[in-house]
C-alpha cells in the first residue's frame, strides 16, 4: 500500500521553522503543512528584502509558506534573523500575541555552507583555517538555535506535549567516531545534537520532548544545483556517460528534504513522543519507526551504512 500523509494529523498545532527558506527547512515546512499544521516560516530570505542572507539564491520565506499553504496548511512568513537577539524576541512577542502558544520548534537555523567551503576546503587544521570564518560558523549553528530557543520555548511549557527539534548533519553515534570536515564543522554538528539531549533534560518536567534530528544525504536545491539536476531528473547525476559533474555512488541513497520533514511531522503527531527525548535520531531510522516514505516512495536511511 502506497503511504500518503494524514492531512489532519496536525491541525490546529502551531509548528515554527526557524530557517524555513531551503533545504530541510523548506522540507519540514512543507511536511508539516502536510499533516494540517500552521507553520510560521522563519528566515533572512524574504521577497520583503529587509535582511541579507549568506547566500546569493532566489528562495524566499514567502516561497516556503506558499508551499505550506498548497499541501494544505498555513503557512506565515516572517522575516528574522536569529543570530539578533532582539528580532527573535520580537517574534516572540507577535506569537504571544496571535496565538498564545505554540506546539513545535524546529532549529533548522544553519547558513554556513560557503563558509564552510568545498570539498578541497576539507580537512584544513585549525592552525590553517580562517578564524573569523570558524567562528562565523559555530554562531551560526549555535548561537541561532539557543537564542531561540531562549525566546521561544516560553510559549511551548505553558502546557505539555511541545516538541523541539534540534536540526543537525550526523547522529550523535556516527559524531563520536568521525572527523566531520573541520575543527570548526565537526564542532558544530555535536553541538547541536548535544543542545537537543540538555534541551530535553530543562523540559522533560514540563511535559516537553527535544530531539536532536539528521537528514541523510539531502537533495537540497543547492546540492541539486552543484550536480546541475533538478529534483525530477536528480538520478542523472549517477550517470558517468552525460554531460556534466557526476555524483559518487551514495547520492543514490539521497533523500528529499520532504523526507525529513515527514520525519519531524511523525515524531509531533506521535502520542508517546516523549520516549524520543534527548536521543539523535536519524530521517531513515524514523521512516522504518513511523512508516512514512519520500515524495517518490522510496524509504532512504543513508545513516544505517554510512
Amino acid at each position: 500500500m502506497t503511504w500518503t500523509p494524514n492531512a489532519d494529523a496536525l491541525r490546529g498545532r502551531v509548528a515554527v521553522v526557524a530557517g524555513a527558506t531551503r533545504g530541510a527547512g523548506r522540507g519540514i515546512a512543507a511536511a508539516l503543512g502536510e499533516a494540517g499544521a500552521t507553520v510560521i516560516c522563519t528566515g533572512r530570505s524574504s521577497s520583503t528584502g529587509i535582511l541579507q542572507s549568506d547566500y546569493p539564491r532566489s528562495e524566499t520565506i514567502e516561497e516556503t509558506a506558499t508551499l505550506v499553504d498548497e499541501v494544505g496548511g498555513i503557512g506565515i512568513p516572517i522575516a528574522v534573523d536569529h543570530l539578533k537577539s532582539t528580532q527573535v524576541a520580537h517574534l516572540a512577542e507577535r506569537l504571544r500575541a496571535d496565538f498564545g502558544h505554540i506546539d513545535i520548534l524546529v532549529n533548522d537555523i544553519w547558513g554556513a555552507e560557503l563558509l564552510k567551503g568545498g570539498p578541497e576546503e576539507w580537512n584544513t587544521p585549525v592552525w590553517e583555517h580562517d578564524l573569523d570564518r570558524g567562528f562565523q560558523i559555530l554562531r551560526l549553528a549555535l548561537d541561532t538555535h539557543i537564542i531561540t530557543s531562549h525566546h521561544l520555548l516560553p510559549l511551548m511549557i505553558d502546557r505539555p506535549g511541545g516538541l523541539v527539534v534540534e536540526m543537525t548533519d550526523g547522529t550523535t553515534e556516527y559524531n563520536a567516531s568521525n572527523y566531520r570536515i573541520s575543527v570548526f564543522y565537526d564542532l558544530a554538528k555535536v553541538s547541536v545534537n548535544r543542545l537537543a539531549y540538555s534541551q530535553g533534560h530543562e523540559l522533560a518536567p514540563f511535559g516537553c520532548t527535544a530531539v536532536a534530528l539528521t537528514p541523510g544525504w539531502l537533495r537540497s536545491e543547492m546540492m541539486l544545483d552543484n550536480f546541475v539536476v533538478t529534483e525530477s531528473d536528480w538520478r542523472k547525476a549517477l550517470d558517468p556517460e552525460r554531460e556534466g559533474p557526476t555524483a559518487p555512488p551514495d547520492f543514490a541513497r539521497s533523500e528529499s528534504p520532504r523526507f525529513v520533514g515527514r520525519a519531524v511531522a511523525a515524531l509531533a503527531a506521535d502520542p508517546e513522543r516523549a520516549r524520543w527525548n534527548q536521543r539523535s535520531a536519524s530521517s531513515g531510522e524514523l521512516g522504518v519507526e513511523y512508516g512514512f516514505t519520500d515524495v517518490d516512495g522510496t524509504r532512504p536511511d543513508f545513516w544505517r551504512t554510512a
